[in-house]
């Protein structure tokens, strides 16, 4: 075995290792990049260098301000505006809770950018409410675990600027135009699901559609809507950059939090501020260990080079290469977070990706949904352990019940692969994607 290779072994054998033994995930990659870096024979001095290094960037500023925007808003009384929004667009449905929660995650997702903010916020909300009127307990917690994966798709979303940033000039317009439609699908496809099981269950309709009902709880909501509108039309429309929209976004949403909605006081913003900064702590040393992980990768090992030899030595049909793609990132959302996915996989697979012809934009959609569905997977599923938590059930049969939503998913997450359209079709004809 060459050095190379056994410096491979170690890092990665070490890495997974680590993972299995529950270590916190940044420490898994700090360590693992220490140990392959001493094989090496490598200075570790340059490992401070190489994390100051992965921080230090204008558009990552962008994910603490998108977090903190959307822990104001989520704390800010706007949840049941949305979920009351909701309904009075899809509440007259067969199994209409279950539609309400999925529509009313998509406008939550637009603001919080966040599956587990989703899970947390709305669940807490619309799951008790879904019991209440008939519907089983575990049934109205798959509806809610899956539908929050569609704030990962609509914008604003920290994590595609992070992809933004692995991938190395992407544009983070375009990443968030090209959220819509995939998230639309994905509620469509489950909504699909919720409808055919909610017929098989006789669960509730909700009360007939009324016109004037909808445009009076639009305007109750438009406040919330429209933080969405400063981020993605001040980005697409070259107003300014991902990082100041946000840094806007931040001062919108306590102005709306504290003054209009009047959800918030200032302790309570103070206390928000705080969960801040405990998520931004994290999700900064994550950062900053990846990039030194990366540069093993990259610079040390030249994984991504290796990794497409070998993927495309097993087929050059582009489908397979496809599906194997999907197939390598749902198996990492089974056993790691989102964020180090994106961060280790994306110089990995993007080069595999854009051999076959994919667009950057579009593998980014696809490696999001795909660490959405892992965040949904045992034995390291977030958003899983929350929903389960918040209602109370096992968590083996929430697994169970959320079955034929990871078919939805899954179908969604195959037609997002491989219909390039639903991805780049809104950022091109928007002029946020050249090419």
């Amino acid at each position: 075995m060459s050095g190379e290779a056994l410096s491979t072994l170690v890092l990665l054998g070490s890495f997974f290792v680590f993972i299995i033994l529950r270590f916190p995930i940044a420490y898994s990659v700090g360590l693992s990049t220490v140990l392959c870096m001493i094989s090496m024979g490598q200075n570790i001095v340059t490992l401070p260098q190489q994390m100051v290094k992965g921080i230090w960037s204008f558009s990552l500023m962008a994910v603490p301000f998108f977090i903190t925007m959307g822990v104001l808003m989520g704390t800010g009384g706007i949840s049941d505006k949305l979920i009351a929004l909701a309904n009075s667009l899809v509440g007259w449905m067969r199994g209409g809770l279950a539609m309400v929660n999925i529509v009313a995650s998509y406008f939550f997702g637009g603001i919080s950018g966040s599956a587990s903010a989703d899970t947390a916020s709305l669940g807490s909300i619309l799951i008790p409410m879904m019991v209440d009127e008939g519907y089983d307990a575990d049934f109205s917690t798959a509806v809610t675990i899956t539908s929050s994966c569609e704030g990962l798709l609509v914008p604003p979303s920290h994590n595609m600027v992070i992809y933004a940033t692995s991938a190395g000039g992407v544009s983070v317009g375009a990443l968030f135009m090209a959220g819509y439609v995939p998230g639309a699908i994905l509620a469509i496809a489950l909504m699909v699901g919720s409808y055919i099981l909610s017929v098989k269950n006789n669960y509730p309709k909700g009360k007939p559609f009324s016109l004037s009902n909808f445009f009076k709880q639009i305007g109750k909501s438009i406040w919330a809507l429209l933080a969405v509108l400063i981020v993605v039309v001040g980005v697409v429309g070259g107003v300014f950059t991902a990082t100041e929209s946000a840094a806007i976004a931040v001062i919108y949403s306590l102005i709306v939090s504290v003054f209009i909605y009047k959800g918030l006081d200032w302790k309570g913003v103070w206390k928000s501020l705080e969960q801040c900064i405990d998520t931004l702590a994290i999700v900064l040393i994550l950062i900053a260990m990846s990039a030194a992980f990366g540069n093993c990768l990259m610079t040390l090992l030249h994984v991504p080079a290796k990794a497409a030899t070998f993927i495309t030595s097993i087929s050059s049909n582009r489908v397979v290469i496809i599906i194997l793609l999907n197939l390598i990132l749902l198996l990492l959302g089974m056993i790691m977070d989102m964020a180090p996915i994106i961060l280790i996989a994306t110089p990995i697979l993007l080069p595999v990706a854009q051999s076959v012809g994919l667009h950057p934009v579009q593998f980014g959609i696809m490696m999001v949904l795909n660490c959405g569905i892992g965040l949904l997977t045992p034995p390291v599923g977030a958003v899983l352990f929350i929903g389960s938590a918040v209602a109370k059930r096992p968590m083996e049969k929430v697994v169970k019940a959320t079955l034929p939503f990871y078919v939805c998913m899954i179908i969604a997450l195959l037609l997002i692969s491989f219909i390039p359209s639903i991805s780049l079709w809104l950022p091109r004809i928007t002029g946020s994607l050249i090419g």
